[in-house]
């Protein structure tokens, strides 16, 4: 057995060039391809949107002609917004066109993960960094805070006005399957001095994962969990609470090098969050976690109440949600992996 490292010790020092660095599809994401996404034939909007697509990709990877802001005025860059339910591939598609376009051209990031680095490098900085991309991709557009939607609606404007094309998606609650066309007229709602230059383009279809949102998975004992950090190579063992209060002293934007190497993330005295400043740090980080793939181990409650009614019930409601489905699946991930192990 081995003494296994803690989060809690980490804290990273992270570079503008890696922040931008790191604003590439999430690994689970790494082999999306417009060919690999299995449009439904019974819903023809799939094979649309990909069409559609498809002629994007094909517009950015011409040659630019003309000198630069003359050539810029005379055509807007493309711009479009994919709007669907629940697990209808949107993410899958606006990866595809990410690598279609190219990692090196193109930057793909969540709406959070742009606003921590408007945070990390100042609003100008972070224009001119990502105004030398083709495209900037923008995954799960959240409306729930005023605040950061006029930010990412002024940089989204900026970029645009600097001939940078724009590709987004917005989530939709699971029990709101079907309800993408209200998310799309929010989206453009909060964006006005933009939505004349989206394309929204609709992908109907059932959830294709079939997977209800997991909002309670079964907790460890915590001294099960802790076992299986000192064998699993690879695994961090923290107490919640600790790792909680490490989390306050971090940057959000910094999150994902919090994961650097890791292979397995264990926590002791998993219980319900009561703050909703230290939720969000919460969500911010199992999303790092989903899209690294990284699986946990939870002791204490697990996921049981971990965000009061009124967190769930609230404006931030969406992230909530996300975050206990994705949290659910990372659990399931990390049981199997103890178990194989133990074979």
């Amino acid at each position: 057995m081995t003494t296994p490292a803690a989060l809690c010790d980490v804290s990273p020092h992270v570079p503008p060039a890696r922040l931008l660095a790191d604003l590439v599809p999430p690994r689970h994401f790494t082999d999306a391809r417009f060919a690999t996404y299995r449009a439904n034939p019974e819903f023809p909007s799939q094979g649309a949107a990909v069409a559609r697509l498809e002629e994007v990709a094909a517009t950015l990877a011409r040659p630019r002609t003309g000198g630069g802001l003359f050539r810029r005025k005379k055509q807007a860059p493309p711009a479009v917004y994919l709007d669907g339910g629940f697990g209808v591939g949107k993410t899958h598609l606006l990866a595809s066109l990410a690598h279609a376009v190219g990692t090196d051209a193109a930057v793909f990031g969540t709406f959070v993960e742009y606003t921590n680095l408007v945070g990390a490098l100042g609003f100008r900085a972070t224009v001119d960094a990502l105004a030398t991309k083709t495209l900037v991709c923008i995954d799960e557009f959240e409306l729930d805070d005023p605040g950061d939607t006029v930010l990412m609606s002024r940089l989204l404007r900026e970029l645009a006005d600097a001939g940078v094309a724009l590709a987004a998606t917005s989530n939709t609650l699971p029990e709101s399957l079907g309800e993408g066309r209200f998310a799309a007229e929010d989206f453009l709602r909060e964006i006005q001095a933009l939505s004349s230059r989206f394309e929204v383009l609709r992908v109907d279809g059932p959830d294709y994962r079939a997977r209800a949102t997991v909002t309670d998975a079964g907790a460890l004992p915590d001294d099960v969990v802790r076992g299986a950090a000192q064998v699993t190579p690879g695994a961090t063992l923290d107490a919640f609470d600790d790792l909680l209060r490490h989390l306050a002293t971090v940057h959000p934007s910094r999150y994902g090098a919090l994961l650097d190497g890791v292979g397995l993330v264990t926590l002791t005295g998993v219980h319900p969050v009561a703050e909703q400043s230290v939720a969000l740090r919460l969500v911010v980080l199992v999303d790092r976690l989903y899209d690294r793939d990284v699986p946990v181990l939870l002791g204490g409650s697990g996921e049981s109440g971990l965000f009061t009614p009124e967190m769930l019930g609230g404006g931030y409601r969406k992230k909530y949600f996300r975050a206990l489905s994705r949290l659910g699946a990372l659990a399931d991930d990390g049981r199997r992996l103890v178990e194989t192990a133990a074979v």
